[in-house]
Formats: structure tokens, sequence, C-alpha cells
């Protein structure tokens, strides 16, 4: 026998909006894969030779999962592409503030998730 009624709709994790000094909002997502969580360990574990290159890829790799929305001086930019497009021409405090609020992010929503 078929299912009636259709699709069951899909469950959405509530989002965190995070502002900064300067009035700029980065909307985050509340929820993450287990797949997406042993890729961001795997990719902060990297390679001992180039800690530095892991760690950055670590960053990206977290910005580009939970990231939804970043609001920069009033013009919201909501695509993937563009998130992370916009994350890697950062000014280094902009990067920093980021980072932070990953790591705030993830000590609150993932506690077994290491932030870099």
């Amino acid at each position: 026998m078929g299912r009636r009624g259709g699709r069951q709709p899909r469950l959405r994790a509530e989002a965190s909006e995070y502002a900064d000094a300067a009035g700029n909002v980065l909307t985050l997502r509340g929820s993450l894969t287990a797949g997406s969580r042993r890729q961001c360990a795997e990719a902060l574990a990297g390679s001992p030779l180039s800690r530095e290159d892991a760690w950055q890829r670590a960053v990206e790799l977290l910005f580009e999962r939970l990231a939804v929305r970043w609001q920069i001086a009033g013009a919201p930019i909501e695509r993937q592409r563009e998130l992370l497009a916009r994350f890697r021409a950062a000014t280094p405090e902009e990067r920093a503030w980021v980072r932070s609020t990953l790591r705030e992010h993830c000590a609150t929503h993932f506690p077994d998730v290491r932030a870099p």
C-alpha cells in the first residue's frame, strides 16, 4: 500500500544570529550532520607538515557548513559560494570575529566539535 498525504515536511534546525560591533550580522545553522562533523575533525587533524593549512581549511569548512547568511553594511549575502568568497576576502579583523563566533556557536550547539 502506498503512502497518503505526500512527503513529510523537513525539519529545520533553528538558526542563530550573531552581531559584531559594526552591526554586521552572521547567521549560523543550528545543525551539523555527522559527516560534516567528521570532515571538520579530519581537516583539523590535517598534515603535521602543514599545520597552518589544516587549521585554515578547518575554519573554512566549518564556515561553509554553518553559515546561512551574512549581512555586511546592510547588504545580505545568502548564497553559499558568495558567502565563502566573502569570507576568503574578509579583513583579518572580520576573520578573527568569524572564528570567535564559530567557536562560541560550536561550544553552545555542538560541544563534540572542536572549532579551530
